[in-house]
């Protein structure tokens, strides 16, 4: 056990710095992105490039790390991202910046990919649970501090940049240097959207629509603080509020629906969502201070939306397919998440920076009366007993290489390695029945 101490420690500790520079890159990039005076749409369009990358890269980046190797592979994509935030400071241009986070978002989900592998070569079936659990709970706290970390300095200048290539940076040190097997070859996703549908209709529209509401908040939130009135550290602290507040209510929330039906509890998530959201958006310019507090509730609402869709669905499917299915959720999550800040963008344009509110409380609601009107015409076998499975914390920002931490993903026991010889040697003659 201590001998895998340190190099998980490691690990996340890189994994953490990734995170931290990251989310301080959406804030610098809002900021700097108001100072030229983007409309939200523009700065919406952004930040899609970005989740466009993300989900670029979880079928480039494999293909990449099989030619090259999982060293080669991360220096290489590691080497680019440290440059990638000084160069946002090179020309201030809408279409440039897009580019940016579109390669942003290769690079990071490759060195998610491949930090993530490492993971689960350190992590054996006795402490696997435990390191799913403190990698979700530190991106979510990395993800706040990122947050506060525009406060340092002047947010206007150069540094907030640099400080994002300094963390890029610093982040490779505890990666390069911990002594890791090469992991094995990570696969392309690949799913049945249809079959996934078929099985849960309302596990894969919610995957959908939290990517809409999460990435949207990400990408528009700091312009959304700066248009109600909130000063550099009123913008911080509500954009940390709502990400601490989104980490804290998935256990509640989650275990809560371990006893429940996960879709009742699910509507009644986006219910509540969609209503506080629309309080936020009455309050937005004239009692701002309520913000803070109602972000906490709304980001235990609104970031719950992705965890109960996934628990919902694998309750439904057969566990070894768990890996496959959780990974077509996630796909999913991106596909939403970059479509998110454009059409977050767009309601702004049209209602003002309070807008993101309305945004949120439109799509809490429409999914709300989906997850309903899928309730009401669900099919015998799409309805879960409750208490035979249990709630697992999910992060949507990573790469599918770290589902294979998930403590509901069993590993297949590897054959004797006599076992093996004698299958090759029968399936080269040929004595098997081989579909086409």
């Amino acid at each position: 056990m201590r001998k895998l101490l340190l190099p998980v420690i490691s690990l996340l500790s890189g994994v953490a710095m990734l995170v931290v520079g990251m989310s301080l890159l959406f804030s610098a990039i809002g900021v700097r992105a108001g100072d030229a005076k983007f409309t939200p749409m523009i700065t919406g369009l952004i930040n899609s490039a970005y989740f466009a990358g993300f989900v670029l890269g979880t079928f480039a980046c494999p293909i990449i790390i099989r030619r090259v190797g999982h060293i080669r592979a991360f220096a290489a994509m590691a080497s680019l991202l440290s440059t990638l935030p000084i160069l946002h400071l090179l020309w201030q241009n809408a279409a440039y910046w897009g580019v940016l986070r579109l390669v942003t978002g290769i690079c990071l989900v490759g060195l998610y990919i491949v930090v993530e592998s490492w993971l689960n070569v350190v992590a054996d079936t006795s402490i696997r649970g435990k390191v799913f659990a403190a990698y979700m709970a530190i991106s979510g706290i990395a993800s706040a501090i990122g947050q506060w970390m525009i406060l340092v300095g002047d947010k206007k200048s150069f540094l907030p940049f640099a400080l994002v290539s300094i963390l890029f940076s610093f982040a490779l040190l505890p990666l390069t240097l911990t002594p890791v097997d090469e992991p094995e070859a990570v696969e392309s996703p690949a799913f049945s959207f249809k079959e996934l549908f078929y099985v849960s209709p309302v596990g894969v529209v919610a995957a959908i629509f939290s990517g809409l509401l999460n990435s949207a908040f990400y990408s528009l939130g700091t312009v959304f603080g700066h248009g109600v009135g909130f000063s550099a550290s009123g913008i911080a602290t509500f954009m940390a509020a709502t990400i601490l507040g989104g980490a804290a209510f998935q256990w509640p929330i989650g275990h809560y629906s371990d006893r429940h039906d996960r879709c009742w509890v699910l509507f009644w998530v986006c219910a509540f969502g969609a209503a506080l959201a629309a309080l936020g958006f009455y309050f937005a310019r004239e009692h701002e201070n309520y913000l803070i507090f109602l972000g906490v509730v709304l980001g235990g609402l609104m970031f719950a939306v992705y965890g109960v869709a996934v628990a919902h669905v694998n309750d439904l499917i057969d566990p070894a397919k768990t890996l496959e299915v959780t990974g077509g959720l996630l796909l999913l999550y991106g596909v939403g998440a970059t479509i998110g800040p454009t059409l977050g963008g767009t309601v702004m344009e049209f209602a003002g920076e309070e807008g993101l509110m309305l945004y949120f409380a439109i799509f809490l609601a429409l999914l709300a009366i989906l997850t309903w009107y899928f309730i009401a015409t669900r099919r015998p076998d799409q309805i879960a007993s409750t208490g035979h499975k249990n709630y697992v914390l999910m992060e949507a920002g990573s790469s599918q290489a770290a589902l294979h931490l998930d403590p509901r993903v069993q590993k297949e026991p590897k054959p004797a390695p006599i076992q093996s010889t004698i299958a090759s040697l029968i399936d080269s003659i040929g004595f098997t029945d081989k579909k086409p």
